[in-house]
């Protein structure tokens, strides 16, 4: 019983299999008419509060409650695995990641990375220049980006490239343009302020 665990929850699964599970999960929500995407929800859930007074959020809310459960399930998913099955929050990167992150003032080394920056995530960066552009302002860009978007990352490369959506293609091109970008140029440069 203990190999099947190790087998099943605790190592990581092959690439492909999430490839796999992806695939029959965009056949599921084509067979059944529905488009999948996580920034749907924030909609949802400003129409379930009250939020009726803006016409955007005037729709049929209900018909989006399976897309809540998802969003639940993910969440809830990453919390298991965070606190019941794996409590060690680093990664592993590559020794040309850690020193690549070393000159833009990030400390790491080699198997203590965490997901979670603290020279980027931590309550005394806040109300600093670095923690305004990184919160406040991204924040903002993200929330702007995705409306103006038409959706979220998940929704335009998993649901929108299936259903062969060009506008779909366009965002994906545009979402990892601006991660380059980002990562490249802006992020260097703010961590160096």
């Amino acid at each position: 019983m203990n190999a099947i665990y190790e087998f099943l929850i605790v190592n990581p699964w092959p690439w492909w299999f999430s490839g796999l599970m992806i695939t029959f999960i965009m056949y599921l929500l084509l067979f059944f008419g529905k488009s999948f995407g996580m920034s749907s929800n924030l909609r949802t859930m400003c129409s379930i509060g009250g939020g009726r007074l803006v016409d955007f959020f005037k729709f049929d809310w209900k018909a989006q409650v399976w897309n809540l459960v998802v969003a639940g399930g993910a969440m809830l998913g990453g919390f298991i695995f965070i606190y019941c099955i794996n409590p060690n929050p680093t990664v592993d990167i590559s020794p040309e990641t850690i020193q690549s992150l070393k000159e833009i003032n990030i400390n790491v080394t080699a198997g203590q990375v965490s997901h979670f920056p603290k020279e980027i995530f931590n309550w005394d960066n806040l109300f600093t220049f670095q923690g305004v552009m990184f919160i406040v302002v991204s924040g903002i860009l993200v929330g702007f980006g995705t409306r103006y978007a038409g959706g979220c990352t998940s929704g335009h490369a998993i649901s929108g490239l299936s259903n062969l959506q060009i506008p779909s293609l366009i965002a994906v091109v545009g979402f990892f343009a601006g991660g380059l970008l980002m990562v490249n140029f802006i992020l260097p440069y703010i961590m160096k302020l």
